[in-house]
């Protein structure tokens, strides 16, 4: 079973992320692939954005019936900061023959380096670059002990970000078409980002 893992805060998840596990499933072959939402990022200040319920709620509705996608809680459960080595160790471990891959965009990859145990995870995992069109990710440059784990593959340029809309909403704007339906309904109903005004 090849299985992609496309981590990241969520908050929201957006079509912006479906797109990027589309494309890397059809690229590199994969079985499934598995939304894993951090609970605490170790890059990121924590937000005032949703919390990790919400965030976990929102990975669920955007996933639900689509025959290769599944939300997985893995790091919500862990708790604590979440690292990438950690949650890849606990899979490998629950899924024995399983293969592995980690899913990231082309501007990550020159950051490989500093990522937290990035020899032993790489041995592990195989990372799939989502490339823009024109983009350079320099992957040449890394080390080869991370090189010959990375794998480059092109994705549409879709520019829509988490910060992009949790903005919009603030601004009393609408997110219909840059989340799925399920999770703008969610967001409506849960009156998630909009700016709290005093009385």
């Amino acid at each position: 079973m090849k299985v992609g893992l496309m981590g990241g805060t969520f908050d929201p998840i957006h079509i912006g992320h479906l797109i990027a596990a589309q494309c890397a499933g059809e690229a590199m072959g994969l079985d499934e692939v598995w939304f894993v939402p951090t609970n605490v990022p170790p890059h990121k200040a924590q937000s005032q954005g949703a919390g990790p319920e919400q965030r976990w709620d929102m990975v669920r509705l955007a996933v639900e019936g689509h025959p290769v996608f599944r939300a997985k809680d893995v790091e919500l459960r862990l708790g604590g900061v979440s690292y990438s080595i950690d949650t890849v160790k606990l899979l490998v471990q629950q899924y024995p023959g399983y293969h592995f891959h980690y899913i990231i965009g082309a501007d990550m990859v020159r950051y490989l380096p500093k990522w937290y145990k990035i020899d032993e995870l790489a041995e592990l995992v195989t990372f799939i670059g989502l490339g823009r069109p024109g983009y350079d990710a320099e992957e040449d440059s890394l080390p080869e002990s991370i090189r010959r784990s990375v794998r480059m593959t092109e994705m549409p340029l879709i520019d829509i970000s988490s910060t992009q809309i949790r903005k919009r909403r603030a601004l009393g704007k609408p997110v219909r078409y840059l989340v799925p339906d399920r999770v703008n309904e969610y967001i409506e109903v849960n009156g998630l980002y909009e700016t709290r005004r005093a009385d």
